[in-house]
């Protein structure tokens, strides 16, 4: 067989950007916003893309059998959804030839690509996957490195290839495994990854029709690593830059497997790597997902709860929309906590009207920290900020607001100095020997939950009282900050028209961003808001309540048809997920005539918080405690510094509904559905469908996927044990243990409670309000969600005038889905 690879260079980059497409990007722990792990594979059916999964990884998208036999067992699945998904796959078994084909009990063991290095670790009996994963982990920890190590890495300012052959010339981690002549060998490679690659491809023998395949099974050894590199590609291109760090990463991992090969040359390694590639080119076309077992539990899994969704709306026939003024309105993120919130607040005071919007409520700013240098993205990672706000202290001239910026970062440095000599290696025994005695309060403190045991990052350098008089400025305090008078009014009608909050305003408008408090706990900006990149939602709520409230603001809405009553009031609130708790900022900036509705809306908060908490309690396990019992053990989460639970954040996440508010009201919605407020009758042109149909509810579906990669194959799309993480590059990532890949998505703690499991791998079912014709005018404008939709990557449905329920089917029409009698 002629394994002679194609020389042309087009050709070659050609393959290397595919490969390197097909991986998704990976956000840094300091904004660890939800990702869709599949998001490079969305331009295929989402069965098609397991079947390519389980050729590169051995495994696909659907659960172990086992579990399903356990949804069965449970009555989870029920004969009736196995029928319908039999029905809707084109399945040729019936209910009892699928029964008797599961009842076999052959499950597939997929023939997946082997790179040289598994090829040779079956031969040595040494895992030379895992070596070279551990030395290329250890290298992209010192090459990427943003400020935790404490000696600089040599050769930062080089490509990451021509630093990994400088790196590798020196490591003697290969020559300790047995291989020899490294160095040499590493001296006559390319210079130029693309040539490295070639070269690679030539050693290896690898056929045409395997390059791509085997670029992205090498990517996927090295996947966290890989999802880093695609990051800083995704960040160059909204910079209009480039970036081809993974191109690079893909070099290093193809060159060692040729080194490997060529180190280790020997007729019998030769004779089993040929056996292989001839294996690897024989794969089977792929199976028909009708005749896959597994694949019509998993369906028949997502239907039952279809069912019961559906079931649920077409009960709710012509909901009224009740057009007099309330006393509150309630903006909340349309995170799925927020539904359970929302109904506890409705249920304790009818006289408060919610809504549901992205938690930055449509303000498209970064915001700065008091004295910081960088500022931080609060807006969804799909757009760019088009302002700047700065945070500032209230009450005090400009001298003493830099004199306190100066202390702030005195105080800071002298904190890292500090960290420093009692972590370096020459003093960190003799501290612990002198003054570890000296520890044991605040050890005591910590281990109890009464103390917390490091400050939040945003409060660092600041002393309580300092903290709580900062708050965001929409003044230019320098060139380049603030959000201009003259650009007020378009920026609030953009806000508001998107809210579906134009009129009938009540008195008291609540911005509820959310957040959550935790310790210890890399991961911690997962549990914050997505729609603000990984933050809190308060600096976006308080942004927008004071826009809102601000004069030349009302004044510029007036003209645009938006007038705001002098007796509305906008409060920005935030959601604290853990406790569930809202706090109110800047109370003191309303007038007196509305002091009674603050203390009235924080009576109802307070309510609709304990009722919450009950509610949660089930899932945490403190079910049978007193509601008192209830809200200690919630704070004491909060504190607690080896609790790897202290909230399921949007574990069960299963829906994403945008329709007006009435026709989810009076439906208990197990806090699994995303609940966006949207009226298409007041939306003339369709600009905010539009807007939900690319953002929003691309986002909620990578919050989806993200649940779903990281349970169907923690492995690769999950981060293992949340016990063992350390964080690795300062805020980049974590590694499980002290080695390994970089690890991606959630920890098992996320999504399983130690004795089952909380969240359910299913694909997001979108029920949009709004007409056909609107729809597919959208679908038909954007490729994304084009292939969102029609790959099934997620289910579509639509409210049609009828108040029936739709699902868009593959072929591009409506199938009514409203049971019989509805």
């Amino acid at each position: 067989m002629n394994n002679t690879v194609e020389r042309d260079n087009s050709s070659l980059s050609r393959n290397i950007e595919a490969a390197c497409q097909r991986i998704a990007p990976l956000w840094p722990l300091r904004n660890f916003v939800a990702v869709n792990p599949y998001f490079g594979l969305g331009d295929r059916p989402f069965w098609q893309a397991g079947q390519l999964l389980k050729r590169m990884a051995g495994k696909g998208l659907t659960m172990s059998r086992a579990y399903y036999r356990e949804q069965m067992d449970s009555g989870r699945i029920q004969k009736e959804d196995l029928e319908e998904a039999l029905r809707t796959l084109g399945s040729p078994w019936n209910l009892p030839a699928f029964e008797r084909e599961m009842a076999s009990g052959k499950e597939e063991n997929p023939v997946r690509i082997s790179l040289l290095s598994d090829v040779l670790g079956s031969i040595d009996r040494r895992d030379w996957s895992q070596f070279v994963v551990e030395r290329m982990s250890q290298f992209c920890a010192a090459f990427f490195d943003e400020g935790q190590a404490m000696w600089p890495f040599p050769w930062k300012s080089r490509s990451f290839y021509s630093s990994w052959l400088e790196y590798a010339a020196l490591d003697k981690s290969a020559w300790m495994m047995g291989l020899r002549g490294m160095p040499r060998k590493l001296r006559s490679l390319p210079h130029s990854p693309e040539g490295a690659i070639a070269w690679a491809l030539d050693a290896l023998g690898i056929p045409p029709s395997l390059v791509v395949d085997y670029f992205h099974a090498a990517l996927l050894s090295i996947g966290g690593w890989a999802g880093w590199a695609r990051y800083q590609r995704w960040q160059a291109e909204l910079g209009k830059r480039q970036d081809d760090t993974i191109r690079e990463i893909l070099a290093v991992r193809v060159v060692w497997d040729a080194l490997l090969y060529t180190l280790r040359s020997g007729p019998f390694l030769g004779h089993r790597w040929q056996e292989a590639l001839s294996e690897m080119s024989a794969f089977p076309s792929p199976a028909d997902p009708s005749r896959d077992v597994d694949i019509v539990l998993q369906t028949a899994l997502e239907i039952g709860y279809q069912k019961k969704l559906i079931r649920s709306l077409c009960s709710v026939s012509s909901p009224a929309i009740t057009e007099d003024r309330s006393l509150v309105q309630a903006v909340f993120c349309i995170d799925v906590r927020s539904e359970i919130f929302r109904r506890a607040l409705e249920t304790v005071s009818p006289s408060v009207r919610t809504h549901g919007f992205a938690g930055f409520f449509g303000v498209l700013v970064e915001f700065l920290p008091f004295g910081a240098a960088n500022a931080k993205g609060h807006l969804p990672i799909l757009f760019n900020p088009s302002y700047r706000v700065e945070e500032v202290p209230t009450g005090v001239s400009k001298y003493e607001a830099s004199r306190l910026a100066s202390l702030r970062h005195h105080r800071i440095r002298s904190s890292n100095a500090w960290k420093g000599f009692k972590t370096s290696a020459a003093s960190c025994f003799s501290y612990v020997e002198s003054f570890g005695i000296l520890s044991i309060g605040k050890l005591l403190g910590d281990s109890f939950g009464w103390s917390r045991t490091v400050k939040h990052p945003d409060r660092k350098g600041l002393k309580e009282h300092e903290y709580d008089r900062m708050t965001p400025t929409l003044d230019t305090e320098r060139p380049g900050s603030g959000i201009p008078e003259a650009d007020r009014p378009a920026v609030a009608e953009f806000a508001l028209r998107n809210m579906g909050l134009t009129g009938n305003f009540a008195r008291l408008v609540l911005l509820a961003g959310h957040g959550s408090t935790t310790v210890n706990n890399p991961q911690a900006t997962a549990l914050d808001c997505g729609a603000c990149a990984g933050q809190t939602g308060e600096a976006s709520a308080r942004i927008a309540a004071f826009l809102l409230n601000d004069p030349v603001t009302r004044r510029g809405l007036a003209q645009k048809g938006i007038v705001i009553p002098e007796d509305t009031w906008f409060v920005a609130g935030l959601h604290d997920t853990t406790t569930d708790t809202v706090t109110l900022y800047d109370k003191d900036t309303l007038p007196p005539s509305h002091d009674e509705d603050i203390r009235l809306l924080e009576r109802w908060l307070e309510q609709a918080g304990q009722l919450t908490r009950m509610e949660r309690s089930v899932f945490l396990g403190t079910g049978n405690l007193s509601s008192e019992d209830v809200f200690d053990d919630v704070r004491r989460r909060t504190r607690d510094w080896s609790e790897v639970r202290p909230e399921w954040a949007l574990a069960g996440n299963a829906a994403f509904i945008a329709a007006p508010r009435a026709r989810t009201a009076s439906l208990n919605l197990g806090g699994r559905a995303f609940l966006h407020d949207y009226n298409w009758h007041n939306d003339k042109e369709f600009s905010t469908l539009q807007l939900i149909m690319t953002a929003p509810m691309v986002v909620g579906n990578w919050i989806n996927m993200q649940y779903y990669g990281s349970m169907v194959d923690n492995l690769h799309f999950g981060s293992g044990n949340k016990v063992l993480h350390n964080v690795v590059g300062g805020s980049i990532g974590v590694l499980e243990g002290n080695g390994g890949d970089l690890r991606t998505g959630l920890a098992m703690q996320s999504i399983h409670d130690g004795h089952r499991w909380i969240h359910e791998p299913l694909r997001l079912n979108v029920v949009l309000e709004a007409p056909e014709e609107a729809i597919d005018d959208v679908i038909g404008r954007h490729p994304l969600v084009q292939n969102l939709i029609e790959n099934e990557w997620v289910f579509f449905f639509r409210i049609g005038e009828d108040q029936r329920i739709y699902q868009r089917k593959k072929n591009r029409t409506w199938e009514k889905r409203c049971p019989d009698g509805q």
